[in-house]
């Protein structure tokens, strides 16, 4: 096949790097070949040069854009400060279509600029929550269309309640969580929220820059409730240490008939309970395995990980330019997941008030924090 796409790569060594793959993936598409690379790191831009094929090699990635004739971008540092510079330069340089790391960028109001410059140039942007794109996942929504947990009534979320546990789980993780959670359930109503540090309510002096550019942050615990549509609640808790082995993260569905559990992946752990007690350990009911052939069914395909993920994801991205749609796990989906994960935060602000979507405060609000 000829070669029909150019792409770049933007990459940032020790400052987030090339994210979970996004510079790699484009290896597999026969009609896009990696133009060309950008890293600020002179190692690290050596080593990508090498692994992606000997591209040419930028510095700086704004001279990478100006100077090739770009049709895709990958944004793959893992650091939320850089997303926001990255994406603007890409899309005015008139590429068609971004890949862009999670999760979104520091702030709502980054986000609306970032959303604004796309539709300006009609760039197409596809975020890397890989789940989005599981085929365990497929079989999961039509379970839940099909009504096999009877009306749904309530989504349970965990992050990996690591070392990270609180806010920058809430950030880093989270984003898989809420974009996971509005595309079953639908964008969220209103949220309430707390944010804990040493067991006591976050204050301004819990207050301080986080890990991976995520900007202000704070807390060793968040919780939060979300209404949905239709009278379907979500509940989000993560503490620091707080872990199981394995760990909670990833999603459980409460339906009036029964359980459905999942975790993270191109072939997430997934488990379907028919038992409108909940209770197993009552009734005798079992957990059934979901896979991508069915409930029960053995899993046929191997589990490529997060490189499975991307694969699907870009070949996503590269059908919605060429169909002029959205991206599977777009860009609005993302901000809809970075408003869940900010609207904790400003409902802390407010002393656990009500608050409803969309947010009016579309900066950090950890900046104005009053106690």
């Amino acid at each position: 096949m000829a070669i029909k796409y150019r792409v770049g790569v933007i990459g940032s060594t020790t400052r987030g790097n090339y994210g979970h793959g996004l510079d790699t993936v484009w290896r597999e598409f026969k009609e896009a070949k990696v133009a060309a690379v950008a890293d600020d790191n002179s190692e690290g831009l050596a080593n990508a040069v090498k692994r992606l094929g000997s591209p040419k090699d930028y510095k700086d990635y704004r001279k990478m854009l100006e100077n090739e004739k770009l049709d895709f971008v990958s944004i793959c540092p893992r650091w939320l400060d850089q997303h926001r510079d990255m994406m603007l330069a890409a899309a005015e340089s008139g590429v068609q279509g971004i890949y862009q790391e999670k999760p979104l960028c520091q702030t709502l109001h980054q986000a609306d600029e970032m959303i604004a410059a796309c539709e300006k140039r009609n760039v197409k942007v596809a975020i890397a929550h890989q789940t989005r794109y599981s085929p365990v996942l497929r079989q999961i929504e039509q379970l839940l269309a099909d009504k096999k947990i009877g009306r749904t009534l309530e989504y349970q979320m965990h992050g990996k309640e690591d070392a990270r546990g609180g806010g920058e789980d809430l950030w880093v993780l989270g984003t898989h969580i809420f974009d996971l959670t509005q595309h079953l359930a639908g964008a969220p109503l209103w949220v309430q929220g707390y944010s804990g540090q040493n067991n006591v309510p976050v204050e301004s002096k819990h207050v301080k820059q986080g890990n991976e550019g995520i900007g202000l942050l704070a807390g060793d615990s968040a919780l939060a409730t979300y209404a949905l549509p239709n009278e379907v609640f979500a509940n989000f808790r993560s503490i620091r240490n707080g872990n199981g082995s394995p760990n909670r993260f990833g999603l459980t569905i409460f339906g009036t008939d029964g359980i459905i559990k999942m975790s993270f992946g191109y072939l997430p752990k997934a488990e379907l309970l028919i038992d409108g007690s909940w209770a197993p350990g009552r009734t005798g009911k079992k957990w059934t395995p979901i896979s991508s052939n069915g409930v029960g069914k053995i899993e046929t395909l191997e589990d490529g990980g997060l490189h499975a993920g991307n694969v699907l994801a870009v070949r996503d991205l590269i059908d919605a330019v060429e169909e002029d749609r959205d991206p599977e796990a777009s860009i609005y989906d993302a901000l809809t997941a970075t408003e869940m994960i900010v609207g904790l935060f400003e409902s802390h602000r407010q002393n656990g008030a009500r608050v409803t979507f969309p947010l009016g405060e579309r900066n950090n609000p950890l900046a104005n924090l009053y106690n």
